[in-house]
């Protein structure tokens, strides 16, 4: 674990540090490159509205992803059981994923406004493939032995689906779950671009309009420490989930 957290942090400083020089030694105007010592003036004196504005984008995204969740969950169980159901959704739910999120995002707007709304459907529309796809994969990797000595015991479906299928999926759940809420903050930061008045991504197109470049590098980091956090997140519940799973530290 410590090795985990000190070779990026010597490889974060020495970047930083670079990046330091380089607009020190070749004098690069704070308009276009910011030097890291001015990011965190920025995040020192405009932390007050760098807080408001992510604790807005947080809401957007835990919201998308809770939604996305329990829709995913819910139909990839409903495609493992019913194969009809896999036949005529999963084509789709492939297919939504060559439209671009961004080609949608004034749509969504359109029809939900403004508001909440539209950006949680953003980041749910993210979230949902890789969840929906990684649980019916896990459904289907189950220990085909167990079941079938379950059948054997004349259990029940529903038995053979909570003491076999579901804890064998719940490691592709949350693989599902950690590739969502990582890529979330992209659904709700295309959402504020294109219509909002709150959130890390109106505060970056108003930065930008006033050539606060500071700001955008100080949104940037709050916006790379929330997507940080909601993974390990993610990480701790799926420890607490699976206690009888052994994860490894070390490679």
């Amino acid at each position: 674990m410590t090795r985990r957290i000190l070779y990026p942090g010597i490889l974060l400083l020495l970047f930083v540090l670079l990046w330091e020089l380089i607009v020190w030694y070749v004098q690069i105007p704070r308009y276009i490159l910011p030097a890291p010592s001015q990011i965190v003036k920025a995040l020192t004196s405009q932390q007050p509205l760098l807080i408001h504005h992510t604790l807005v984008t947080l809401k957007e995204i835990i919201a998308g992803f809770l939604l996305a969740f329990g829709v995913g969950v819910t139909l990839a169980f409903l495609m493992f059981h019913f194969p009809i159901l896999e036949q005529t959704f999963y084509p789709i739910v492939i297919g939504s994923q060559t439209i671009p999120v961004f080609a949608i995002a004034p749509l969504l707007v359109l029809w939900l406004g403004y508001g909440l709304p539209s950006k949680v459907v953003m980041a749910a529309l993210i979230v949902f493939f890789p969840i929906v796809v990684n649980t019916l994969d896990g459904l289907k990797r189950a220990d085909s032995d167990a079941v079938n000595l379950l059948r054997i015991l004349e259990a029940s479906q529903w038995q053979i689906l909570w003491k076999v299928r579901v804890p064998s999926a719940l490691p592709f759940v949350f693989s599902g779950c950690k590739i969502g809420v990582s890529v979330s903050t992209i659904g709700a930061i295309i959402g504020e671009w294109v219509g909002s008045k709150e959130g890390l991504g109106y505060l970056m197109l108003h930065a930008n309009a006033q050539l606060q470049v500071s700001l955008i590098f100080a949104s940037l980091t709050y916006l790379t420490i929330l997507g940080v956090g909601l993974f390990y997140l993610v990480v701790l519940i799926e420890r607490w989930s699976m206690p009888w799973r052994k994860f490894s530290e070390v490679r």
